[in-house]
């Protein structure tokens, strides 16, 4: 199974660090099967890393997400105009359906909480929990990289801070 994951974040914004981090720690332990794809923010390109992948993955932070983190599936979805410099994970499914003619690979969202996004600020003590929780979820989604396996995960309430 030829597995992509990307990381979205940046790693001298406090809890933005989230992503990037785990993109980190996925570097030196990640299965075979895996790529991994890591930037500030998602672009039009990155629908090209979606090519013979047959599930996807985007991990990022955010600041309205439920603690520790959620996790569901995404689907297609038309975002901001292509001129655009960032575009949300359904949109880059969208430009994929749109440029190669097919549906995209099942695609899931892992959003991790963030308390504090400063620009030079370093991951908050609760993130780090947060980070943690999502550590693990992210371990049971590898450790079965198959789309009911993960729908299963999604449909499953996320643990409690």
């Amino acid at each position: 199974m030829d597995v992509v994951i990307f990381s979205v974040g940046n790693p001298s914004r406090g809890d933005d660090a989230i992503g990037p981090q785990l993109m980190a720690e996925l570097e030196r332990t990640a299965p075979p099967g895996v790529r991994l794809v890591d930037d500030f923010q998602l672009q039009i390109e990155h629908a090209l890393d979606l090519d013979n992948a047959t599930l996807a993955l985007f991990i990022d932070a955010g600041t309205g997400t439920p603690a520790p983190f959620s996790f569901s599936e995404i689907q297609p979805r038309a975002g901001r105009a292509v001129s655009s410099h960032a575009l949300d994970p359904q949109a880059v499914l969208q430009v994929f359906q749109d440029i190669r003619r097919t549906p995209p690979p099942p695609a899931f969202v892992l959003c991790v909480r963030g308390e504090s996004f400063e620009l030079g600020a370093p991951l908050s003590a609760r993130a780090g929990q947060h980070l943690a929780a999502a550590r693990q979820h992210l371990a049971d989604c590898l450790a079965r990289p198959e789309p009911d396996h993960w729908r299963r995960l999604a449909d499953a309430p996320a643990p409690t801070p």
